[in-house]
């Protein structure tokens, strides 16, 4: 026993202090009405929570999030099944091909906006020269509206791509070809019988875990709306995260901050739990 509980010692020593003091540190901030830098405090009780939940603001960028959420998950899923699925069934240049649909996840997300805010130029960028060589309707795609969160939801597929496609090509490795040699005798001989039959089910744990992680990270945007958008225009862009950091270090409303990061931590917890029982029921086979 003692021999565990050394062994387990560090590992729990690390959790408590990283993970489980910071989020009692933010459940205990948001019940007061500190300000960031202030010397005193006062404890308001749920005070912050009764104004998050009558924010309009905060309304909208949790709406904005789920919107997001609602594109990038699926967009990533399809897109990186697919670019896998070509890449397994090509004869050469797989790491390449590899290679270059992942370099967007290695890469530093902050500088990489700055890259696509230069191509989605309203002027000189290179989309709207694209498009305007080919006679076809340009916009501003950072600038409007009804594009800004599309776009910056575009942005976070690219992103996630490459990461979806290494899970996937990881998993199309693991099945047997027995599968498909069995399939074959039983009549599925084209790729799409051979498809649904074998290769998509084989790939439910795969895909479950692709989903809720990819489903994280889409709720976790920051970086992009915080270089291209700054959660504009009208606020169409702004997204939980956002929102936090702009109440908690422009604002200066720490308490408030702090309010929203606990509605938010119950949301991830919530939606990955949600998500991990539902697909958990449809992933497993005998």
């Amino acid at each position: 026993m003692l021999i565990a509980w050394t062994l387990a010692g560090p590992a729990i020593f690390f959790l408590l202090v990283l993970f489980f003091l910071p989020v009692i540190g933010v459940f205990v901030i948001a019940l007061t009405d500190w300000q960031f830098g202030a010397r005193s405090l006062s404890f308001v009780g749920l005070t912050n929570f009764r104004e998050v939940f009558a924010d309009a603001g905060f309304r909208t960028s949790l709406f904005n999030t789920v919107i997001y959420a609602l594109i990038v998950v699926p967009g990533t899923v399809v897109f990186g099944l697919l670019i896998a699925l070509l890449i397994e069934s090509g004869k050469s240049c797989r790491s390449f091909y590899r290679a270059i649909h992942f370099l967007p996840f290695m890469a530093t997300l902050t500088a990489m906006a700055i890259a696509w805010g230069t191509l989605l130029h309203p002027t000189i960028g290179l989309v709207n020269q694209t498009l305007a060589a080919m006679a076809l309707p340009t916009a501003n795609w950072l600038g409007q509206e009804n594009t800004a969160l599309p776009v910056l939801a575009v942005i976070g597929i690219w992103q996630n791509l490459g990461y979806a496609m290494v899970l996937f090509l990881s998993g199309l490795k693991s099945i047997p070809q027995d599968l498909y040699d069995a399939a074959d005798v039983d009549g599925a001989d084209l790729w799409f019988d051979r498809l649904r039959t074998v290769t998509l089910p084989m790939l439910g744990p795969v895909s479950m875990f692709v989903v809720v992680v990819v489903a994280l990270r889409a709720f976790e945007s920051f970086d992009t709306v915080k270089v291209l958008t700054q959660g504009g225009p009208g606020h169409a862009s702004e997204v939980l995260l956002y929102t936090l950091y702009r109440e908690s270090f422009e604002y200066l409303r720490t308490g408030y901050g702090a309010a929203i990061a606990v509605v938010f931590l119950i949301i991830v917890v919530t939606l990955t739990l949600v998500q991990a029982r539902v697909m958990d029921r449809k992933v497993h086979y005998q």
